[in-house]
């Protein structure tokens, strides 16, 4: 049976579209409590999307206003960070994102390890339990990821994310370059990859993922 599935809004509440040879249904997405969230199972929470099937601005997305996190590692150990550069689009016919990240982050060293991460969204009400994986960093701190209040799960392909999420991309890591300061026509960006440079002797990388799985929260 062919199904489709996809993004819309009621009331200002999201609203799955679902069709079936033909015939169509609306479900509205119900709001469950954060205590509600952290007692669901990954297919209670989530329903897979095809990327083309993203209804979310990805200017959006990708600013201040709602900052993605990443993480990469196993249920036994793990590292999230928040990434505000980047953005999303097709390299090599597949569906990408791609991050500019300094060269030091721990997160990209779990990354680079695993050659797989997920890129996760939350709504507001999250932002500040989101925040905390700006505030310290894991390789430094053993309780790190203790100090939020998310809930953290692995998707059926072993990745790590969090219940609360409102979007879940999940990405293969494809592509790991570093950028070079003649490489920036204006001159304010240049100062900024060099001053970087003096923290941690090297240059930003450019991290490329290729999107897998897409999920969406019920």
């Amino acid at each position: 049976m062919k199904r489709s599935t996809f993004i819309a809004s009621m009331g200002g509440l999201p609203v799955i579209i679902a069709a079936c040879n033909g015939n169509s249904r609306q479900k509205s997405a119900v709001k469950l409590s954060r205590e509600e969230i952290k007692t669901r199972s990954f297919p209670e929470l989530f329903t897979a999307i095809e990327t083309k099937e993203m209804q979310e601005d990805v200017f959006t997305l990708l600013t201040k206003e709602d900052l993605p996190t990443l993480t990469s590692g196993n249920s036994l150990h793990y590292n999230s960070m928040i990434a505000g550069w980047g953005g999303m689009g097709i390299l090599f016919n597949k569906p990408v994102v791609f991050h500019m990240l300094r060269s030091n982050r721990y997160t990209l060293e779990l990354m680079r390890k695993e050659n797989r991460y997920t890129m996760t969204f939350f709504d507001a009400e999250f932002k500040a339990d989101y925040l905390q994986f700006g505030m310290s960093s894991g390789r430094d701190s053993a309780d790190k990821m203790k100090n939020t209040q998310l809930t953290a799960l692995q998707t059926p392909t072993g990745n790590m994310t969090y219940k609360e999420a409102k979007l879940l991309l999940e990405c293969k890591l494809i592509q790991v370059t570093t950028v070079s300061p003649d490489d920036f026509l204006v001159e304010e960006n240049k100062k900024f990859v060099v001053d970087a440079y003096t923290e941690t002797n090297d240059y930003h990388k450019m991290v490329y993922g290729e999107v897998t799985n897409g999920w969406i929260s019920n």
